[in-house]
C-alpha cells in the first residue's frame, strides 16, 4: 500500500470515529401536575439531556410569584394588602394582561377572580347562595384600571382582587418553550392542560407537529373537531362544556363571567381557540372572546392580523357549527 493509500485509509478511518461518536437527536417526553391540570412536553436534543428538574424549578418560580392557590405566593399576599416587591414574571405578565384588557375595552379582566369565586363551582355543579345585592357589591372593586405597577410594586384599592388563571397557564407554557431555547432546543412542543406552543418539527415523525381541538363533549369524551398542523406557534382555546353551572330549572350557565355585569356569559359559543405567537396572548384572548361572543370577534380581529381564531357554537337549532377567522388552520 503506497503513502497516499495509508493517508486515505487514515482520514477515512478518522471520520466514521468522528461520525460514530455523534449521537443522533434524541426524542425526550416529560411529563407531570402542575397548576391543577398536567404539562406534557417533547423536545428533541443531541446530548439526550433530561430537563424535568429544570422544569419543575421553573413552575414553582411561577406558581410562588402568581397562584393564588398558594397563601404565601406574591399575588395572595398582593391581595392581602401586603407591599411586595413583585418579580420578572409578574411584571411581564401584569404588563400582557394591562395590554390586553385595553384592546378588549375590559372583556379580559383579572379583577373579575372575586366575583367568579363567588359563583363557586360546587361538587354538583348548581348555583346556590347568589343575590344581586352580593354581585353588585363585589363588581364595585372590578377594574383593571383601578390597579397599577410601580417599581415593581403593586398600586391597588384595599378590596380590588387580583387573578391571573386566565392567563398565567398560558405563560408557564412560555416559560418552558422559552427555557427550552435557551438550550438551542429547535424542535418542542409544550403543553399544558391544552394551551401550547410549538417550534420547528416533529423531528420523529419529519413533519410539522399536529395538535387536536376537541369537540365540545358535555359528557366528557374527546374527539377532535379538527387536527392541524402548526410551526412556531402557540394555541389555546376556552371552552365552556366542561365548567358550567345549572340552575333549578336545568338551564345551564358558562364559567365565563361576564366583566360588566358580573354573572356568567349567556352564549350559544361552546369553544374558542386562538393561535398567537405566544401562549399567554393566545390564553388571555381566548378567555376575552369567549365572553365577546362571535360578531365582536370578528370585528376585533380585523384590526389584529396576528390573531387567528377558530369557534364552536350552536346554531338556533341546536346544531354544532364552526366559524374560522384569519386563516385558522383547515
Amino acid at each position: 500500500m503506497n503513502v497516499n493509500m495509508k493517508k486515505c485509509v487514515i482520514l477515512l478511518l478518522i471520520t466514521m470515529v468522528f461520525f460514530s461518536c455523534q449521537q443522533e437527536p434524541k426524542n425526550i417526553k416529560l411529563s407531570g401536575p402542575i397548576f391543577g391540570t398536567a404539562y406534557n412536553v417533547q423536545y428533541y436534543s443531541e446530548d439526550d439531556f433530561n430537563y424535568q428538574k429544570q422544569f419543575d424549578s421553573l413552575f414553582d418560580i411561577v406558581n410562588e410569584s402568581m397562584s393564588t392557590y398558594i397563601p404565601n405566593s406574591k399575588i395572595s399576599r398582593i391581595n392581602k394588602g401586603e407591599n411586595v416587591v413583585v418579580d420578572e414574571h409578574f411584571v411581564r405578565v401584569f404588563n400582557n394582561a394591562k395590554t390586553i384588557y385595553r384592546a378588549t375595552e375590559g372583556a379580559f379582566d383579572p379583577t373579575i377572580g372575586s366575583v367568579v369565586n363567588a359563583w363557586d363551582f360546587g361538587p354538583e355543579g348548581k348555583i346556590t347562595n347568589i343575590d344581586s345585592t352580593s354581585i353588585d357589591s363585589l363588581m364595585k372593586s372590578v377594574g383593571f384600571n383601578r390597579i397599577g405597577l410601580k417599581n415593581n410594586k403593586i398600586e391597588k384599592g384595599s378590596k380590588s382582587f387580583l387573578d391571573f388563571n386566565a392567563i398565567a397557564k398560558g405563560y408557564g407554557v412560555d416559560v418552558i418553550a422559552e427555557f427550552l431555547e435557551s438550550k438551542n432546543v429547535e424542535n418542542y412542543l409544550v403543553d399544558i392542560g391544552g394551551e401550547i406552543r410549538i417550534k420547528g418539527l416533529n423531528a420523529e415523525k419529519q413533519k410539522d407537529w399536529t395538535v387536536g381541538i376537541d369537540d365540545p363533549n358535555f359528557e366528557g369524551v374527546q374527539t377532535y373537531s379538527k387536527v392541524i398542523a402548526l410551526k412556531d406557534e402557540s394555541l389555546a382555546t376556552s371552552g365552556v362544556y366542561r365548567k358550567f353551572k345549572i340552575d333549578e330549572n336545568g338551564n345551564r350557565y358558562s364559567h365565563i363571567i361576564n366583566t360588566k355585569t358580573g354573572y356568567p356569559t349567556k352564549t350559544n359559543v361552546l369553544s374558542v381557540s386562538v393561535i398567537a405567537k405566544d401562549c399567554m396572548t393566545a390564553d388571555a384572548y381566548a378567555t376575552a372572546f369567549q365572553a365577546m361572543g362571535i360578531n365582536k370577534v370578528k370585528r376585533f380581529i380585523e384590526r389584529h392580523p396576528e390573531l387567528k381564531v377558530y369557534f364552536i357554537f350552536e346554531d338556533e337549532n341546536k346544531v354544532l357549527q364552526t366559524i374560522s377567522l384569519n386563516s385558522f388552520p383547515e
